[in-house]
């Protein structure tokens, strides 16, 4: 009887010694320039399928699938998961961890080169989509606001992130942490974080503490701009974060006589730093400027 084949056997994937071996007979290893760190503790991947949308009804996409322990809570609990995972080495394993389910698809390849939306159209006819991952530290960024500008017809988007990254992009207005990525991810979805994950539940451990957010994706943007040069402007005004929002938008080449005849007629304080400026005022901002 193969060891994966019962409900107490399957928590035997986050067992170091079931890693180990697992990964030893099919010759492979744990690949640092991949941002490999696998889960050990057993209550984390449960949490992130039941806060993450995969319900009845729902399809799911998982970027990046390690030996598929999220893989397996996710597929117990939606009717469709579609996992993309880039590392071919964990291919072989993923067949033989996810032997006993039928509705799971594995995809290898790049989700930055994947048309997601062909894959929510081909595999979840009929159903909700929503998207579950572990994501390597160094691609957090990338790949969610390449979630998020794709438009995917999803609910929610749920990740566990570096802990760092996960406060920055769920950070309010107004809050040290605020920057260019939390306004930008305000615009499509409103952040939360979920819950905290420490560096002691992977293998190997990271050097720094994980945590699970969700984006709650908004039906419609709350402003409607040219996103390309809302965006610019967005990151101009946090390109020198020591500098009040007039100095910033200098550097880019927004004037600080029309910034400061925009805030003025806003009644926004002139001196204003870009940290304490809301979603809100950016869209009057942008505005005053262009329109």
């Amino acid at each position: 009887m193969p060891w994966y084949g019962t409900r107490c056997e399957m928590d035997r994937l986050t067992d170091i010694s079931v890693i180990r071996d697992v990964m030893e007979r099919h010759g492979s290893t744990f690949s640092k320039a991949l941002g490999q760190n696998f889960l050990v503790n057993p209550t984390v991947c449960p949490r992130i399928a039941e806060m993450g949308n995969a319900r009845p009804g729902f399809g799911i996409i998982e970027i990046g699938t390690g030996i598929g322990v999220l893989t397996r809570e996710l597929a117990l609990r939606a009717d469709k998961v579609v996992a993309v995972e880039i590392d071919t080495r964990l291919i072989p394993i993923l067949d033989e961890t996810l032997a006993e389910f039928d509705n799971i698809s594995v995809i290898n390849a790049d989700v930055l080169k994947t048309d997601l939306h062909e894959v929510i159209r081909r595999e979840f006819d009929g159903l909700d989509a929503a998207v579950c991952a572990n994501l390597p530290y160094y691609i957090t960024s990338p790949v969610i606001m390449y979630l998020l500008e794709s438009r995917l017809p999803v609910k929610s988007i749920t990740v566990m992130v570096q802990k760092e990254a996960g406060v920055r992009i769920c950070a309010a207005p107004g809050t040290r942490e605020c920057g260019a990525v939390s306004a930008a991810v305000r615009y499509y979805a409103e952040p939360e974080i979920l819950f905290n994950v420490s560096r002691g539940s992977f293998y190997p451990p990271p050097n720094v503490d994980s945590c699970v957010i969700r984006l709650n994706i908004r039906e419609t943007p709350p402003f409607k701009v040219d996103e390309g040069i809302f965006f610019r402007m967005v990151r101009g005004a946090f390109s020198q974060r020591r500098k009040t929002l007039a100095n910033s938008l200098s550097s880019v080449g927004i004037g600080k006589a029309d910034t400061f005849a925009a805030l003025d007629s806003l009644g926004i304080d002139k001196n204003i730093r870009p940290e304490q400026m809301t979603l809100e005022d950016f869209g009057q901002l942008y505005r005053k400027l262009y329109i």
